[in-house]
């Protein structure tokens, strides 16, 4: 039955409500909530998908404006690895579904793909609307209904004497109620709120009984506090071939960009958690660049120590070691004036450059976020223990990852896991 829609706020519309519950009602047209409804028709659930924009999936076509990364093609326990602290609940998600799902889901929906020289797997054509196009037919094709402009507005009831869910939504024809026998929520976490992840759902969780934890970002840039010159000199160039590392031992080697505001890019992006994580500790932190990671000190301070006669250290700097543009603008940047004075000091920052970061970009324009629904609250389907019938997926849950097709992969596989728990619980009804 089409729910009926009601209104609470213009007295020209009705005021009735749907009677007979739907089977499921799935909240958030993400890629979570697309792959639970699509795991939920093949089992032949009708469900019903609702979100809050104008058209679905709008986060995940802007992702892929850059490429549209689906996966990843290392090996699986590497993979598992780069969910840190959550690698053990996530692994077990995607025993479910895995980065070679991935690649066989796009490849029934027509869409061929390729492994880059860095690993991820992309589509041939790098665009992620024709993937999102394709597979929105075949979920109508399946039964699938999708509801857009319905925003979620929490609960008309936790659940009915007959264990039925009372859901509440603003749509442009006033207020909706919806009964439904099982819910997935799939609401996303807090970044790109113009996108639709507001975190809106958070007070509404945890009025339930729901454990939350705080919003925070993921994969986002650090601001430093940087010089003019640095900053109108640099802004927007990479830095290549570096290493990163922490004072607790952590090191990764890639690139990055400096930003007006400090740093950001793919390397910074997977040392997000552990420098977020220093700097509300203490304040700040103080990460090391390693600009020549292939050369030894002794040949850094052997070239350094070379005579220079009458060209500037600049020069001298350029011709001996290669170091130049923004690498030599960093040196300049981190180091006292008085390094340059010095060939073993200067050589020691070059190999362990100090930079002191401030604090995370803001968490709306960051590409992902951490924190969310307690992995603890769930059960191994990803039901709310408080909520029985209610499952989350995707993002909104307390994990994170680098990009590299991680993100992505986890929200597929955690919403097939979810669908499959919503699908045994609502068999445990008949």
């Amino acid at each position: 039955m089409t729910p009926t829609h009601v209104s609470r706020t213009s007295p020209d519309l009705p005021t009735s409500t749907s009677v007979d519950p739907i089977d499921v009602a799935v909240i958030g047209a993400g890629p979570a909530g697309l792959m639970a409804a699509e795991v939920l028709a093949a089992a032949g659930w009708r469900a019903q998908v609702y979100d809050a924009m104008p058209s679905v999936g709008r986060k995940f076509l802007m992702a892929g404006k850059g490429g549209m990364n689906l996966t990843h093609s290392e090996s699986a326990g590497q993979f598992v690895a780069r969910y840190g602290e959550r690698a053990h609940e996530v692994g077990q998600w995607l025993r479910r579904f895995g980065a070679d799902d991935v690649r066989t889901w796009a490849h029934r929906l027509g869409i061929d793909t390729f492994v880059g020289s860095s690993g991820r797997v992309f589509p041939v054509d790098m665009k992620a609307a024709p993937l999102l196009r394709a597979w929105l037919a075949r979920l109508r094709a399946s039964g699938v209904r999708l509801h857009v402009r319905h925003r979620w507005l929490g609960w008309e009831s936790c659940a009915t004497s007959d264990g039925v869910h009372g859901l509440r939504f603003a749509t442009p024809h006033g207020e909706l109620d919806v009964r439904a026998r099982a819910v997935v929520l799939a609401l996303g976490g807090a970044s790109w709120p113009q996108l639709g992840s507001d975190a809106a759902w958070v007070p509404w969780l945890r009025e339930r009984g729901v454990e939350v934890a705080p919003m925070r970002p993921a994969n986002a840039g650090f601001e430093a506090d940087w010089t003019p010159h640095m900053r109108e000199r640099f802004a927007g160039q990479p830095v290549k071939s570096v290493t990163l590392s922490l004072p607790g031992g952590q090191v990764r080697r890639g690139e990055f960009v400096i930003s007006e505001h400090g740093i950001e890019g793919s390397l910074v992006y997977a040392m997000c958690a552990p420098i977020r994580d220093a700097i509300a500790a203490d304040g700040h932190a103080t990460v090391y660049l390693d600009l020549l990671p292939d050369w030894p000190l002794e040949r850094v301070v052997g070239e350094v120590s070379r005579a220079r006669g009458s060209r500037s250290m600049a020069s001298h700097l350029q011709s001996r070691l290669g170091i130049a543009g923004v690498k030599a603008g960093l040196l300049r940047e981190c180091l006292p004036r008085e390094t340059f004075d010095s060939p073993a000091a200067l050589a020691a920052g070059i190999k362990r450059l100090p930079l002191t970061l401030l604090r995370t970009r803001p968490i709306a324009e960051v590409i992902s976020s951490a924190g969310g629904v307690a992995l603890e609250a769930l059960d191994a389907r990803l039901m709310i223990g408080a909520l029985p019938g209610v499952f989350c997926a995707g993002e909104m849950l307390d994990w994170e990852a680098p990009t590299g097709g991680y993100l992505l992969t986890a929200c597929f596989a955690s919403a097939c896991v979810a669908g499959d728990g919503a699908i045994t619980y609502l068999a445990s009804l008949r």
